[in-house]
């Protein structure tokens, strides 16, 4: 059967199990679906975006059973190459219009939502009631998903003292390669009326956390809710180095008092507040003043960020950005007492708040980020590590940047820093590098029109983007040999390669077990495509 011929067939079978709206065949919109935030890939053969899970099931089953493989994506903030097709004979699923919260249970405390749900829809839909995830979205939780969240180690609000997507999932429901729906955690059990806990004998809905995407289509999960803390207060140091900064980072967070500690480079910071304007302050300085418990509050706080400006960090500084909360005023003072007495022990000067209390304000806003402020594209690495390994990580990384910097600065090629405390017990450390080329389709639908305006798209810079690679590429086999571990896997970083062979022969167990033609989302997780040709 020729190409052609196969298309056609398979585009018949589609049309009969979904709806005309559901199913996306023009070459245009294939092309977005071709890419990811960092670069492009096979352009896929359809597209489809379900409406339903039986839909998902039956149309998975029809794509194993003619032949293609199936790619899962969810809000497409993946700069790893999760989601992008590496074949032509490719069905991209598109989660997003699988968008509702089925169930708030406010007794037992927990929420379930379909895969293609966002972090902000969760977060708006939980704040009226009084309640929030642990964990509750990332810097893109505006678009991004809980099925990519899961499948990608989400990170960040709340990580601090919660940890990440991985900790507040209770059960998962997911269509396997042959189009099985199954169900995780105690909804996995017969006689079982409420998903209340996720280990009853093996963790199976672990299985299905941080896979990117290669064990099945994630369709429904179902996450912890706490009660929204009553008092949240925040603080801001700088320190005069990197060394310095990394290791009150890793004293604060072994406290356990910090809901959220992160740390911005000078580039960062810099960066941060360019890409703000008149306007977005506006937003951000009311969003200040309705989170205040009352009307004087919010002019006293309102006040701070005004008087603060943008000119309060020193030149060439590292900043350090602490959030605590609790159900009194006196927890929140005790918690940053601690956080005081470790910062004084690495030479941390107090600052002003701006920014921790700007970006709790509103954590979710549109994704205008997704670009720098002077039109600049970006990609993130991400090594997360224990506290003592580190420095020693973070020293290899950075010497290998510094053998880059005649070539980076011929080509335009910069990197920033962000450092984030993943609970007590471990340590994220995220080198991002920038540069100069023409824009990927994702770059041009996300942010918001009136902001894509104020930028201009760079010309074609293929130097850049080949030294981009070559520098994310070295990196990697740092992070690889140091035997850290990275929160978006997707097809860049080599986990399958790196598991010791008794670990990988489990792994590729389960691959085979679950997926045995390995058509679902090849190449993820490091799984050689040898194995589906």
């Amino acid at each position: 059967m020729d190409t052609i011929e196969k298309n056609d067939k398979m585009i018949e079978t589609l049309t009969e199990l979904l709806d005309p709206d559901e199913i996306i065949l023009d070459p245009e919109r294939r092309d977005f679906y071709s890419t990811d935030v960092y670069s492009r890939g096979a352009l896929p053969s359809v597209v489809v975006v379900p409406e339903n899970k039986e839909k998902v099931s039956k149309a998975v089953a029809a794509a194993k059973k003619q032949g293609y493989v199936i790619v899962p994506r969810g809000g497409g903030m993946s700069y790893t190459g999760g989601y992008r097709p590496v074949r032509e004979d490719t069905i991209t699923f598109d989660m997003s219009r699988m968008n509702k919260i089925l169930e708030i249970n406010q007794e037992d405390m927990y929420i379930t939502v379909e895969a293609g749900v966002t972090w902000k829809q969760i977060y708006d839909a939980l704040k009226p009631l009084g309640l929030r995830l642990p964990f509750f979205g990332t810097f893109s939780g505006y678009r991004a998903t809980v099925g990519g969240g899961l499948s990608n180690g989400a990170l960040f609000m709340g990580t601090g003292r919660y940890g990440t997507a991985a900790e507040i999932v209770q059960c998962i429901e997911v269509v396997l390669a042959d189009g099985t729906l199954l169900k995780t955690g105690q909804p996995g059990f017969k006689n079982v009326s409420k998903p209340f806990y996720r280990t009853y004998g093996p963790d199976l809905t672990g299985l299905f956390v941080h896979d990117a995407g290669t064990f099945g289509v994630k369709v429904q999960a179902t996450l912890k809710i706490i009660k929204m803390p009553t008092y949240t207060d925040f603080a801001s140091f700088c320190f005069p180095d990197m060394w310095s900064t990394a290791k009150a980072l890793s004293a604060v967070a072994r406290t356990g008092s910090a809901e959220e500690a992160y740390v911005f480079d000078p580039g960062s910071t810099k960066k941060n507040l360019k890409s703000s304007n008149i306007i977005e302050d506006i937003k951000t300085l009311g969003s200040v003043f309705k989170n205040q418990k009352s009307w004087l509050s919010g002019l006293v706080e309102g006040t701070k960020l005004v008087v603060a400006g943008r000119d309060f960090l020193k030149d060439g500084a590292f900043s350090m950005h602490i959030v605590v909360s609790g159900n009194s005023t006196s927890a929140t003072n005790t918690d940053l007492d601690i956080i005081r007495e470790e910062i004084k022990k690495f030479g941390g000067e107090e600052i002003p708040n701006s920014i921790p209390k700007t970006v709790r304000a509103d954590p979710f806003k549109p994704l205008n980020s997704i670009l720098g402020p002077d039109g600049d594209r970006w990609a993130a690495m991400n090594a997360k590590m224990a506290h003592s390994d580190a420095i020693d990580v973070m020293k290899e990384t950075e010497q290998l940047i510094e053998n880059y910097k005649t070539r980076m600065d011929e080509c335009g090629v910069f990197i920033t820093r962000l450092m984030i405390a993943i609970g007590q017990h471990s340590f994220s450390y995220e080198p991002v590098v920038h540069w100069f080329d023409e824009w990927l389709p994702v770059h041009k639908e996300t942010p918001e029109p009136l902001h894509l305006k104020t930028l201009t798209e760079p010309k074609p810079n293929a130097k850049a983007t080949e030294l981009v690679a070559e520098i994310r590429e070295e990196v990697v086999k740092i992070f690889t040999n140091k035997g850290v571990a990275s929160n978006q896997i997707g097809k860049t970083y080599p986990y399958f390669q790196s598991l010791r062979p008794e670990t990988a022969k489990v792994i590729e167990g389960i691959k085979k077990q679950l997926d045995p033609g390995h058509t679902v989302n090849p190449g993820g997780l490091g799984f050689p495509l040898d194995k589906i040709n």
